[in-house]
């Protein structure tokens, strides 16, 4: 038995993924890496035949949760149990090219202390989605394509590569978060402690985007999602503003954000004639961010005593263009279902 510690702990969320499962983990066993790797699946109570699935590659660590707890608590217990220098966070419907450990280890070697990630390929079309994400002034991701640039503000958590220590630093991710937003706490969390977050300008990974949670790109030349997705990525988007926003900055930015909520709430509404939107989605980010504003403030605290960067370079991978506005006019009303 190999008594050496793994370089490498992939830790896989999994919730009812029979169907896709196994492609994940192949790719991860066919990756051209010289050092150990383990493969750590967190199988969150699922109700097909996941566990069957697992059963069929008998070096996996699964951890099998009696009840279903959510992608936060599930990646928290998976970096508990690693034991690897590295983790990294893969999802269940995601499939690395064979050199991406191997591209993760040299740009971990050149650039040690950050988030690192890889290029994100669309599964059915091979064309590439994003090297990473920027953020627009209201902490929505902002897809960066560019080989040319490697420090960005975020990275998706479908593939996140973070060393076991910086992430016990940062305490992992919060529960509160529930889902969506989760990568961008942890990457913005590293940056405002002067840490970066860099996307490889080679190799990559497939994923089959939206598989998990709905929502998350565009068909037939539309933008759908769901009052879920909606109302905890408008709340938690929120959050993180007052939780990360340096300085002086915080106040006039969750001003003006939360003026742009009611305004772009009542356009849906009245556009959908539904009042669920206003209700679910814009109502709901701005009072449950008031009523978790202790939560917030403790949060922010913490932040500032790990070491804070300065705003300048806090923001370098900040872009000032909406991006709402973008996909407006790109993609017109989204439907929210």
């Amino acid at each position: 038995m190999d008594e050496t510690p793994p370089l490498f702990s992939v830790c896989i969320a999994n919730f009812n993924g029979e169907d896709i499962l196994a492609d994940c983990l192949k790719s991860v066993l066919a990756q051209t890496i010289d050092a150990r790797v383990e493969i750590i699946v967190h199988d969150d109570h699922s109700t097909d035949a996941s566990l069957e699935v697992l059963a069929r590659f008998p070096g996996v660590k699964v951890i099998a949760s009696d009840t279903n707890v959510g992608f936060c608590v599930s990646n928290n217990r998976m970096a508990h149990a690693a034991s690897g220098k590295f983790l990294l966070l893969l999802n269940n419907d995601a499939a690395l090219y064979p050199d991406a450990l191997a591209t993760l280890w040299a740009q971990a070697q050149a650039h040690p202390g950050n988030v690192l990630t890889l290029p994100q390929y669309d599964w059915t079309s091979g064309e590439l989605v994003d090297r990473g994400c920027l953020l627009d002034t209201f902490y929505n991701p902002v897809p960066n394509v560019y080989a040319s640039r490697t420090d960005v503000a975020m990275t998706i958590g479908a593939c996140l590569c973070i060393e076991a220590s910086l992430w016990n630093e940062l305490g992992g991710f919060p529960t509160w978060i529930e889902s969506i937003a989760e990568d961008m706490y942890i990457c913005c969390a590293a940056r405002r402690m002067g840490r970066k977050v860099l996307a490889s300008p080679s190799s990559g990974y497939r994923h089959r985007q939206g598989h998990s949670f709905g929502g998350n790109k565009a068909t037939d030349g539309r933008l759908s999602t769901s009052f879920r997705r909606r109302k905890l990525s408008e709340r938690n988007k929120t959050m993180l503003m007052a939780i990360f926003s340096p300085g002086w900055v915080v106040l006039p930015l969750l001003f003006v954000h939360m003026l742009l909520l009611l305004l772009e709430g009542m356009a849906l509404t009245l556009t959908k004639r539904d009042g669920r939107v206003m209700k679910d989605i814009y109502l709901h980010a701005i009072t449950s961010s008031w009523r978790m504003r202790k939560l917030a403030m403790d949060e922010r605290r913490a932040a500032r005593a790990r070491g804070t960067s300065p705003l300048r370079g806090y923001y370098s991978a900040f872009t000032w263009v909406p991006r709402k506005w973008i996909l407006f006019r790109s993609y017109g009303i989204p439907e929210v279902r």
